[in-house]
């Protein structure tokens, strides 16, 4: 499944892939959890994922203080703060992040809304990500009423994906043209 989807996303074009992310930006501001919240856990896009840029600098502009990861060499994630296009620098695998002091593995327990990659995710809430556990290790350090969204493009909510136990639900997922789906709490 995941390779089925990651190669349907290498099919998109760059322009489409920022045409989705431009049409995610709108519904989740609009969001009563981001509108309130003081403190938004995201990531900076990468390859063909859903272009999360319009996003996070929408949230920073509107005074949200926004942390993104930064990819530890044992695949955990450390988090920082942004502070503009300007102050992104090259990470690790193409990444870009922040080149600001880091706030530790555990700032992510401190957002109050978290948004997440996902190469698809069930209607229960399980979440596939690419595999390498980095952000279900970041979500086991975020409280059960957090809000955690999955940004996708509008195939990758299904019904079922396969989950292993150390895999984290979300609690909504965000699709181009269909908006917001809450899912079930965890």
């Amino acid at each position: 499944m995941r390779g089925r989807i990651l190669a349907s996303r290498a099919g998109l074009s760059a322009s489409a892939r920022e045409e989705a992310g431009r049409s995610l930006v709108h519904p989740l501001l609009e969001l009563p959890e981001l509108g309130m919240a003081g403190t938004v856990a995201c990531y900076y896009s990468i390859g063909a994922e859903p272009d999360t840029r319009r996003l996070v600098y929408a949230l920073w502009k509107r005074g949200t203080y926004v942390l993104l990861p930064l990819l530890l060499p044992d695949g955990d994630l450390e988090w920082a703060s942004y502070e503009g296009p300007d102050s992104l620098v090259p990470g690790a695998r193409g990444c870009m992040e922040p080149g600001e002091p880091t706030r530790g593995l555990d700032a992510v327990a401190r957002a109050d809304v978290v948004i997440v990659p996902a190469v698809a995710v069930d209607r229960n809430g399980n979440r596939l990500g690419r595999g390498g556990g980095s952000f279900d290790r970041a979500l086991a350090r975020v409280g059960p009423l957090i809000p955690v969204i999955a940004l996708l493009y509008d195939d990758e909510l299904v019904d079922d994906v396969p989950t292993e136990p150390h895999d984290r639900p979300v609690t909504a997922v965000a699709r181009p043209t269909h908006g917001i789906t809450p899912l079930p709490a965890r």
